[in-house]
């Protein structure tokens, strides 16, 4: 495996969540002597642990720390996004390769891989307080046809929440006023890692829908018992609003929902496992859409 490594400028390691993409990223790294930059979007705040998964005791090979990066390095509530993520991913890989070790990428967010991995422009978008105030007045349903009309949503994470919902639309209004931002980076001198197709290897885990789901449940059953919702309880009473918590989604939102009174925790439970669920499969949607764009992906039974 090692060997493999060494052929290409970056190795990726992706799959859906729960099928064990830290501890096989761990095992490659440790055997070749790199380390690995997470392409995980949330687990990159600080504070937020179990529900993220963060695992950082898995980062250990034969007795020997695995070094990781990208991980732990904003604070809850600050907003992040993929702009910011492409120059952190730049400066993460440029460190790494300056001390001549190989670099593998590993994480279940297929639009912040490709992000890096296909050099994607994209500029940063300033808030619009104006766009926004007009937006509030319009209904979810109203704000999503819109979306719709003006762009391909990047994922179907953009309705989750009416934050997001009304951020995806400001990016998109901006990048249809602005047309000529759209290869803002695309010079030589773009502070981006560039690749080549022939330069990345991407390998993926795979794992039948039945299995994936029974890790998933077994999974939010033991982040439950370590303690998930103290965790978000912790946040909240840290000065973050139940609506920053809601705008991570996921274990985020519906423990925020749960210890806000909006719902019981049976209820709270049933609607986490569904959703959660529905995120793997929409997972493994966007990595065949790689696929068809051209990606060639090693996928591995696990």
């Amino acid at each position: 495996m090692s060997s493999n490594l060494e052929k290409y400028r970056l190795t990726v390691v992706l799959g859906p969540t729960a099928s064990g993409k830290t501890r096989y990223a761990v095992r490659l790294a440790g055997e070749a002597g790199a380390e690995i930059i997470s392409a995980d979007s949330r687990q990159i705040y600080r504070g937020m642990d179990i529900g993220t998964g963060k695992d950082l005791g898995e980062y250990v090979y034969e007795g020997r720390p695995v070094p990781y990066h990208l991980i732990d390095i904003v604070d809850a509530g600050v907003r992040y996004d993929i702009f910011r993520y492409q120059r952190d991913f730049a400066a993460a890989y440029n460190d790494i390769v300056s001390r001549g070790r190989p670099v593998i990428l590993c994480g279940g967010s297929g639009l912040y891989i490709e992000s890096v991995t296909r050099n994607y422009a994209i500029p940063e978008v300033p808030s619009n307080p104006a766009l926004r105030a007009e937006l509030e007045q319009h209904s979810d349903e109203y704000l999503i046809e819109m979306l719709k009309s003006l762009t391909v949503p990047h994922n179907t994470t953009d309705y989750d929440t009416r934050k997001r919902l009304i951020r995806a639309i400001e990016i998109a209004v901006y990048q249809k006023e602005h047309p000529e931002d759209a290869g803002v980076f695309s010079g030589d001198n773009a502070p981006l890692a560039r690749f080549a197709p022939e330069e990345v290897h991407y390998i993926g885990l795979s794992v039948s829908r039945e299995e994936r789901n029974a890790r998933i449940d077994r999974r939010l059953d033991a982040r439950l018992k370590e303690g998930m919702i103290d965790e978000v309880r912790r946040l909240l009473e840290s000065g973050l609003s139940p609506d920053d918590l809601i705008y991570y989604g996921l274990e985020y939102k519906f423990v925020t929902l749960y210890l806000t009174g909006q719902m019981s925790y049976d209820e709270m439970y049933a609607k986490l496992a569904i959703a959660i669920h529905q995120f793997a499969k929409r997972q493994m949607t966007w990595f065949r859409g790689m696929e068809r764009r051209g990606i060639h992906i090693d996928w591995v039974t696990v």
